[in-house]
């Protein structure tokens, strides 16, 4: 990592310098293929003969993408699982980060549990923090992931086709349902606060799936926008089932009450994977499922007419009142 503040000092008159040194040097795994990490302008890594290097970004700023007074640890944990979901999406294998953080003030405890969380999640999937920048400013982490993948092996957004099936994973609509929560000042369950806070990057699915998916995508602007995205990427249409979504019970009583099919269509940030197997090919998901212990779940299939086409219980169909989340038309 480096600096640009060279005046900056936090507490007891440590230096960005100081700050980096104690705080992120030895987070993440020790990997072989590190050549040279944090302390020099560039890192320096190894990619192995016959795979590509698959590379994400993700910037999360206070105030838009967390509330600025949230669990510092926690707030790590999601800033490097958001990335590590995309590397997901594409069959890669995490390999590598960088983290740009601009802070407010030189907090030691909470770059501590900041730290902790990123560190802890960063271990549990082989990830290497090779680099980044330390600013001062209003509260913005920036990380950039890289991840290894066989040469054409890659699952790409592109390539459903019509009569593959849609599947997901996970349950849908529950950190949207925390933040409605949240929003509103009413008491959250430590089940959906987690789905919020923590999500799950699905790493071991997505690598698994490789030869299996024909297209993938993770769920972070809700599933009707990011599947969308693999529609218009296919060039073809598709049908699925609202009663087939699958939903937590905490969802699944939320909708009970207001009939709001939006919560699990359009909200976001639930981090799970979508994706479209050909039908002959998936008796392998339930064996998947069984291996991973995840839940995944068929919710309808690509057709060659465009268009995403929601269907209610009884036939009829359902239009969503928004796409997902769009920082730009959110603003206008």
């Amino acid at each position: 990592m480096k600096t640009d503040m060279n005046s900056w000092s936090g507490a007891d008159g440590l230096s960005e310098f100081d700050l980096i040194r104690n705080h992120f040097s030895h987070v993440g795994s020790r990997r072989a293929d590190v050549a040279v990490g944090i302390g020099d302008d560039c890192a320096l890594l190894k990619v192995p003969q016959g795979y590509e290097l698959a590379a994400g970004i993700d910037t999360l700023v206070a105030g838009i993408h967390f509330f600025p007074a949230c669990d510092p640890e926690g707030l790590g944990h999601k800033s490097l699982a958001v990335s590590l979901s995309d590397l997901a999406a594409m069959g890669a294998e995490p390999a590598w980060a960088t983290l740009a953080l601009t802070l407010p003030d030189a907090d030691e405890s909470w770059l501590n549990a900041f730290s902790r969380g990123f560190g802890r999640l960063a271990e549990r999937h082989g990830v290497a923090l090779v680099g980044g920048d330390l600013t001062r400013g209003p509260l913005t982490i920036t990380v950039q992931v890289q991840g290894l993948v066989p040469a054409a092996a890659a699952v790409l957004r592109s390539g459903a086709r019509p009569g593959d099936l849609v599947w997901v994973s996970g349950t849908l609509g529950d950190a949207g349902l925390a933040l409605r929560l949240l929003d509103a000042g009413e008491s959250v369950s430590e089940f959906l606060r987690r789905r919020l806070e923590r999500p799950t990057p699905r790493v071991e699915l997505g690598l698994a799936l490789r030869g299996i998916a024909t297209a993938m995508i993770d769920l972070s602007d809700g599933l009707a926008a990011d599947l969308g995205h693999i529609l218009a990427a296919s060039g073809v249409g598709a049908e699925i089932r609202l009663p087939d979504l699958p939903l937590s019970p905490a969802v699944s009583e939320r909708l009970a009450v207001d009939a709001d099919w939006g919560l699990p269509l359009a909200s976001g940030d639930d981090y799970e994977l979508c994706f479209c197997v050909p039908e002959h090919k998936c008796a392998q998901i339930a064996t998947l499922a069984k291996r991973l212990g995840i839940r995944l779940r068929t919710i309808g299939h690509i057709r060659p007419e465009g268009g995403l086409h929601c269907l209610l219980e009884n036939g009829a169909t359902w239009n969503p009142p928004r796409a997902g989340y769009d920082h730009f038309a959110a603003a206008g």
